[in-house]
């Protein structure tokens, strides 16, 4: 029987979202060639910074398309923030931080608050192809205030899931802390229950359909792919979820996707 389980839980792991390790994890060694990773990021902050974006919510392809849920393309994402960098030579110039919440590496059912740049960021991409969100302008100031508050890291839950139920305290992923933060901002709140209960209200989660048999043996595979916050339906935040709540409610100034060959739109 414990041979069978096995068997089941590696079955998951090989088709099942490709969960186990989702992509939302700071990077060692560049997936892709590091002189690559470095132009395509410079390309994304010099794109960002002509369009006067002060902040954005940029996401990044940690695993192949074909390994994942229909409708989820990016794995992991964070905000983007135009600032004032030192270099190692104590020289200073403009560019963006990013600001993330990743998995620990030593235990993925926790995270941590990370900042780091975005040559960093892609460094974990399997592609280099990137989601971007640019706020309204008002929100983008709304969203420095925040960010630059205590709020932002209160608003952190280091207990992780793949499959974070937004609308729940419960476990947290990169695109829930996200989106938290971006209701906080909306909503001049800090307060995680009126949060939680503007995301129940206004937010419709991304639908992830996963079988009962997968479902049950989720966390045999990985404890990080626990679905216990959820109800009979499995429903998560992603950058195309999140997209289309900052789109309905005309939060966004643009919303396109980025590859090495050119801008498409969604």
């Amino acid at each position: 029987m414990k041979r069978f389980i096995r068997f089941l839980a590696a079955a998951l792991i090989a088709t099942a979202p490709a969960f186990a390790n989702a992509g939302s994890s700071a990077a060692g060694k560049s997936v892709q060639p590091a002189a690559e990773v470095a132009a395509f990021a410079n390309r994304v902050q010099q794109d960002l910074a002509s369009r006067g974006a002060n902040v954005a919510i940029v996401a990044r392809m940690g695993r192949d398309p074909a390994q994942m849920p229909d409708g989820i393309l990016y794995t992991h994402l964070g905000f983007w923030v135009y600032s004032t960098i030192t270099n190692a030579d104590g020289s200073t110039g403009k560019g963006y931080r990013v600001y993330n919440l990743y998995q620990q590496a030593g235990d993925r059912t926790r995270s941590d608050l990370v900042q780091d740049s975005p040559a960093d960021f892609f460094a974990g991409a399997q592609r280099l192809d990137a989601g971007i969100i640019i706020p309204a302008a008002k929100l983008q100031r709304k969203l420095l205030s925040v960010i630059n508050s205590p709020t932002y890291a209160a608003l952190h839950n280091p207990n992780y899931s793949v499959l974070a139920n937004p609308r729940s305290s419960q476990f947290q992923n990169c695109t829930e802390h996200t989106l938290d933060v971006l209701v906080a901002a909306i909503y001049d709140t800090s307060d995680i229950t009126q949060i939680k209960a503007n995301i129940t209200a206004y937010f419709q989660p991304q639908i992830v359909e996963v079988g009962g048999m997968k479902r049950a043996l989720a966390t045999v595979a990985s404890a990080a792919l626990t679905t216990q916050d959820h109800g009979p339906v499995i429903g998560t935040a992603t950058f195309g979820s999140v997209s289309r709540f900052m789109t309905r409610y005309n939060l966004t100034q643009d919303v396109y996707r980025m590859t090495p060959t050119g801008i498409t739109r969604f």
